[in-house]
């Protein structure tokens, strides 16, 4: 479990599945997928290193998020509608 921890702490990686997972909820899939997109390029535009973790990390906070968002609406359409 420590080495898990660290791992996330290790290039701010919550920040990555948090803001995915945000972006997920408000917005949609698809959105989280380009954010993701444009952070990993931002790091290559700024000489880092395009890590593919970050950007699954994002994408599966995104698809967390918006399946979320999804059971919501689900839950409340048939809550109130049907």
């Amino acid at each position: 479990m420590n080495k898990i921890v660290s791992w996330m702490k290790g290039s701010n990686r919550w920040k990555h599945l948090l803001g995915g997972f945000v972006v997920g909820l408000l917005f949609s899939f698809p959105a989280a997928l380009g954010c993701a997109g444009a952070m990993e390029y931002k790091d290559w535009q700024w000489g880092g290193r395009v890590e593919a973790a970050d950007f699954l990390l994002t994408a599966g906070g995104g698809l967390m998020g918006g399946a979320l968002r999804l059971a919501v609406v689900l839950i409340l359409l048939k809550t109130f509608i049907l």
